[in-house]
Parts: C-alpha cells; sequence; structure tokens
C-alpha cells in the first residue's frame, strides 16, 4: 500500500516542507527507517538523527521546525507522536480482519453470539450462558465460562483465560494469556494457626475500553466485584487482587501488583514494579514512581517516590544525602573526636 506525502499530510493537517509527491510505502524507527518508510520525530533525544535517516518523509513536531533541511520531505504538525499515532491507527483498521468460527472448537448450545463480525480461533472454548456481542475476536486456545458477558468490539488473544460470571465491556483488549477471575489469595488461619482458604464467590467487572497486558491476573472478588473502570490501560504482567477497584483512565505499568481491598482513583500514573498494600485508599491524578512500595492513604495529586514511598521531592532531598552518607559520617565522627578531645583538655 503506497500513499503520498501530500495524502499523509491531508489526514494529519500537516503543513508540507519538500516534495509532496514523496512516496511512502511503511513506518519506520528514524535510526532504521529505508527511503520509502515513514518515520517522526518528537522527542530531543532523538533529534540528532535527522541528518542521518535514510527516510525521506519525515513528521516533526512544530517545535522542530528550525531543524528542517533540503533533500528531505518534512510534514510539519503540532505534535509528531500523536499525529503517528493516529495515522498507525488508521492503517490498523485497514489490515484485513478475521472472521468466523475455525475449528475445532467448543460452543454450549445456549451461548448467545451475535454473528456479525464474530471471530472464534481454534481449540477456543465458550460455556454455557456466555453472551457476546458485535465484532468481537476471540483467538485460539481461549477459554471462556458460564455466564460470561463479552461487549461490543472486544478482543481477546490467544491463551486467555476468562472464569465464569465475569462482565466485560466495549472495546476492551486482553493480551495473551492473562487470568480473569482465578480465586482471589484470602485464607484464614484457624486456633492451630493453619491457614484455611476462604470461598472467593465475587466477580471482577471490567467496564468499556479497557486494556489488560499479556501474562496479568485480576482476582475475582472473595464478596461482590473486583472492578476496572472504564479507559484504564495495564501493562503485562501486572496482579490486581480481590475485592481491588481501579478508577477511570489510570495507567499502571508492568510487574506492578495491587493488594487486596484497595481503592485507586481517577486519572493515576503508577510506574513499573510498584507495590501497594491492601486496604488503601489512592486519590486522583498521583504520580507514583517505578520500585515504590506504599503503605498508606494517598491524597489527590500527590507525587510519591521510594519504599516505603513519600514525597517525591523529599526522597530526592533525602538520597542527595545518602550519596554522601559515608562522608557525612567521617564528618560527624571527626567532631565526636573533636569534641571529646576538648572536653578532656578542658
Amino acid at each position: 500500500m503506497e500513499f503520498t506525502a501530500q495524502q499523509i499530510a491531508d489526514l494529519i493537517n500537516g503543513q508540507i516542507v519538500g516534495e509532496p509527491e514523496q512516496p511512502v510505502s511503511g513506518f519506520g524507527k528514524i535510526q532504521e527507517a529505508k527511503p520509502q518508510e515513514l518515520t517522526f520525530l518528537g522527542n530531543d533525544k532523538y533529534s540528532h538523527f535527522l541528518k542521518e535517516t535514510n527516510s525521506q518523509v519525515i513528521i516533526i513536531s512544530k517545535k522542530f521546525k528550525k531543524e528542517v533541511t533540503t533533500g528531505k520531505t518534512f510534514i510539519i504538525v503540532e505534535d509528531a507522536y500523536q499525529a503517528i499515532t493516529q495515522l498507525l491507527q488508521m492503517y490498523e483498521s485497514l489490515q484485513p480482519k478475521k472472521n468466523g468460527i475455525m475449528q475445532p472448537t467448543s460452543i454450549a448450545e445456549n451461548a448467545q453470539i451475535k454473528e456479525k463480525g464474530f471471530y472464534l480461533g481454534e481449540f477456543s472454548v465458550i460455556s454455557s450462558g456466555v453472551k457476546i456481542g458485535e465484532n468481537v475476536k476471540i483467538y485460539p486456545q481461549v477459554y471462556i465460562g458460564e455466564n460470561v458477558e463479552i461487549g461490543d468490539n472486544t478482543i481477546i488473544y490467544p491463551g486467555v483465560k476468562i472464569y465464569e460470571n465475569i462482565k466485560i465491556g466495549r472495546n476492551v483488549i486482553i493480551q495473551s494469556n492473562s487470568v480473569i477471575g482465578c480465586e482471589g489469595f484470602g485464607y484464614q488461619p484457624d486456633e492451630n494457626g493453619v491457614f484455611k482458604k476462604v470461598p472467593q464467590l465475587g466477580n471482577v467487572i471490567i467496564e468499556n475500553d479497557v486494556e489488560i497486558g499479556a501474562c496479568s491476573t485480576i482476582d475475582r472478588a472473595t464478596m461482590g466485584s473486583t472492578l476496572i473502570k472504564e479507559g484504564t490501560k495495564l501493562d503485562n504482567q501486572i496482579q490486581i487482587a480481590h475485592n481491588v477497584e481501579i478508577g477511570r483512565h489510570n495507567v499502571i505499568a508492568a510487574q506492578s501488583g495491587v493488594a487486596g481491598s484497595t481503592k485507586i482513583g481517577h486519572h493515576n500514573m503508577i510506574g513499573g514494579q510498584v507495590g501497594v498494600t491492601g486496604h488503601l485508599k489512592i486519590g486522583n491524578k498521583i504520580q507514583i514512581q517505578a520500585q515504590s512500595g506504599v503503605n498508606h492513604d494517598v491524597k489527590d495529586g500527590e507525587k510519591l517516590y521510594g519504599s516505603p514511598a513519600f514525597s517525591a521531592m523529599d526522597f530526592r532531598k533525602s538520597y542527595v544525602h545518602f550519596k554522601n552518607f559515608s562522608k557525612i559520617v567521617q564528618r560527624v565522627n571527626k567532631l565526636e573526636k573533636l569534641i571529646k578531645k576538648e572536653n578532656h583538655d578542658g
């Protein structure tokens, strides 16, 4: 599939500097792109590649306009990253869509499936009482348990396991090998200190436009629901425990974990390998840096760092002192010796 630079500029409301008829037939990273591959520049760290790149058509943010050179074609936009994202989405929408029911598969007789745009890959199982909306894509080796509900335009990639009574909204994406609705980690010690399993009888509700990364696990509630609200994006290898509630439009990076019954608000950014203990209340518009450990409630708008996590500004100040800790100890030892000497001489 081939386009001209001008056609691309028209799609993203960009301004052409160079040859409007320059052909483009693919995408490439700025440091690796071939001559007919489209690339982009939206970050200062990559600006030095402008002179080196083989790409003949480059989308650049308006702030880099002064770096435009002759010999290449540039498409100037307000935000290059946003523009390339828009183009990638358009390109993806043009790709052939999978349809139909492959064999072998297993579908319960009383499952309710809207056939429009439906795809079911080989070795997948749809159990009794399942309800599936339009344009749902279920890839090979997926298990859908009893009474699961799946909304329109949802995509479930290979190897996903969805336990019984789970509710999944519209436009949800669940990446490969994730497990939704397995039993929560609930145990209670008896009088002899032996841990006994607490039955986990609730479910998981995943609202519209949620994305769940590969190999992530969302536990069913003990009672009620574990809840992932609209627009939240979970990275790969994330653990969400029983009865957790995660609000709207959060992003949580890989290898993070949230312990049971914690409630997280809206529009938060949580870095990779963050641990959040149970029964906490995390507010809105909070930023938690990677590898932080959160063991207390967090108010709206805070920025946290460290383990246990505290104010990012206080952490950075403390870290400066920590790097000089050995020198500080030496100074303290010298002062103690000096004080002892003065006391002795006095």
